[in-house]
């Protein structure tokens, strides 16, 4: 509720979920609001691990930027390598923000609080995140959804959280789920859960047009449903379940 700001407000941080442009272009309406910054990190790394002033008037959803000050980001494939530029991998992070692990559950702690092979000092350690992203060309980090999230539909991999922030830049998007649906055993099949301001029928056919000349074929989902609200948890998250 943006009347709920006031109007002494100079400075907005965002984070918790994935932020959508349409929400950062919005408090810019603001006159008071002069930065908008997203924030993103998990609480085994306090909180807070990387950040990017989101720009005004930007067109495209925003990135989780560069890591902060004595943190240490790293997009590693399954054998904790290195991806290349542009490919996605899992985000691990490291530094002077990470825990010491989950209290009385060393199986846990051991599983996911690894020791770090980049760093010089041999007692450093880092946390594998679970989140999916890659490197842009300039450096800063694209994120692309949990890693939970991926699906393989007649053969293809597919990235739920690439191919919702792909929905999203459509005009009449504001938000976009997508999930895998399997209806009937054996027949896996994508189905894309969105709001907007103004539904109606003509929009839901044009977006499913547009998904055809924006995707490849197998990440086109076969069904769109248009909500007047995501349904979402107690602490206001979107309830995927």
């Amino acid at each position: 509720r943006m009347n709920a700001i006031p109007a002494t407000v100079k400075v907005v941080n965002l984070a918790g979920e994935p932020l959508p442009n349409t929400l950062a272009q919005s408090l810019y309406a603001l006159e008071h609001v002069e930065k908008v910054f997203n924030l993103y990190g998990p609480s085994e790394d306090t909180t807070y691990s990387t950040y990017v002033q989101v720009t005004k008037g930007a067109t495209s959803e925003p990135t989780i930027g560069r890591p902060l000050s004595n943190t240490q980001a790293y997009i590693l494939d399954a054998n904790l390598q290195p991806v290349p530029l542009g490919l996605p991998g899992e985000l691990y992070l490291g530094g002077d923000g990470l825990a010491r692990g989950y209290l009385n559950r060393p199986e846990l702690t051991a599983e996911r609080f690894l020791s770090n092979p980049f760093h010089a000092d041999p007692q450093a350690r880092m946390y594998g995140t679970g989140d999916l992203v890659r490197y842009l060309p300039d450096g800063q980090i694209e994120y692309l959804g949990r890693i939970d999230h991926q699906v393989k539909i007649r053969g293809y991999r597919i990235e739920l959280g690439e191919l919702e922030a792909v929905l999203r830049t459509h005009l009449a998007v504001k938000e976009a789920v997508v999930m895998a649906r399997e209806d009937k055993q054996g027949d896996k099949r994508l189905a894309a859960y969105v709001t907007t301001k103004e539904e109606s029928s003509e929009e839901a056919n044009d977006l499913a047009v547009w998904a055809k000349a924006k995707l490849p074929e197998f990440m086109v989902p076969s069904v769109f449903v248009w909500l007047d609200t995501m349904p979402l948890t107690p602490n206001g998250k979107i309830d995927r379940k």
